[in-house]
């Protein structure tokens, strides 16, 4: 039995090293799938049509408009969640009440006790044994970063870094705007794809037409994906829950930091309409709703002595 888990630990351990070796591996990856549709849509396809006067260049022009916005808010998107923190545990941190279980009871100072050697007995402290320091409500340990992260989904490969609370809502904007420009990028490349099937001649290179067909395989393929991930964080975030805490709550009915759908989506998106499809947060928001900081949420009264 021992023998068994130290090897489970060990493959965990090259998993996890080999996620944080891939690191500006995958970066690259993503640029060069933008660079390789840039070369399609905008290069060989699009770009030239511009010079072909007409309905065509009309229509070349409104593509290249939507195709070239929506890039440079998939890219301010993406690069947000690679750069920004997702949120640690701030140093000496102390909980006032136990806030996981919506016990008001304050905590006493003898309830921490050596961070060295945690009480398993106590409930109504979380600790973390890998990080050894207190944890906070709906905060969990991250493998591949080697921490803890503040309200943590996952850990993203595509982005190189933690989703967690801080840059949760840029993470949804990047897979929002990804299908968004993918979906573009597929129904303008499509005519040019059946092209390769008819009977007719193709203008173009050879390299052209290799890369405008790859393209359109590869967007295709990143819209359909993304959509699914897509679907699925909708449903997380009119719930206010985690991809962790989905798996962790699936037998219990009632979630106590659900406080209905707007309410929820406030939770990740803030207040301010204006904010909502930008991959930042004005500065009332961060001031008045604490769960942009990842420490505290407001929950259900009368779920609030609800455990998992």
């Amino acid at each position: 039995m021992y023998r068994s888990g130290a090897v489970m630990a060990w493959n965990v351990f090259k998993f996890c090293t080999a996620l944080r070796g891939l690191g500006s591996i995958m970066i690259l990856l993503v640029l060069g799938v933008v660079g390789v549709t840039y070369y399609a849509v905008v290069l060989c396809n699009y770009g030239p049509a511009l010079a072909a006067g007409g309905l065509d260049s009309l229509i070349s022009l409104v593509v290249l408009i939507i195709f070239h916005a929506l890039l440079v808010m998939l890219l301010w998107s993406y690069f947000s969640v690679v750069f920004t923190d997702p949120g640690g545990v701030p140093p000496n941190y102390r909980p006032l009440i136990d806030q996981e279980r919506g016990d008001l009871d304050p905590l006493e100072a003898s309830e921490f006790g050596p961070l060295t050697t945690p009480d398993p007995t106590n409930g109504r402290i979380r600790y973390c044994r890998k990080c050894n320091q207190l944890k906070p409500p709906r905060c969990h340990h991250c493998s591949v970063c080697g921490r803890c992260v503040l309200k943590m989904d996952h850990h993203c490969v595509w982005v190189v870094n933690c989703v967690g609370a801080l840059n949760y809502k840029y993470f949804l904007l990047f897979l929002f705007y990804t299908f968004l420009e993918t979906t573009v990028v597929t129904l303008a490349l499509l005519p040019h794809f059946i092209a390769f099937f008819s009977d007719g001649e193709i203008p173009g290179s050879p390299s052209t037409l290799a890369t405008t067909f790859l393209a359109f395989v590869l967007n295709l393929a990143f819209a359909l994906s993304v959509f699914g991930f897509l679907i699925m964080h909708i449903s997380l975030v009119s719930a206010n829950t985690t991809t962790i805490e989905a798996y962790e709550k699936k037998t219990t009915p009632k979630w106590r930091y659900d406080l209905g759908r707007k309410k929820n989506f406030e939770q990740v998106f803030g207040t301010v309409q204006k904010y909502w499809f930008i991959p930042a947060y004005c500065d009332e928001d961060l001031r008045r709703m604490p769960a942009l900081q990842g420490i505290e949420y407001p929950s259900k009264p009368d779920l609030d002595g609800q455990e998992f």
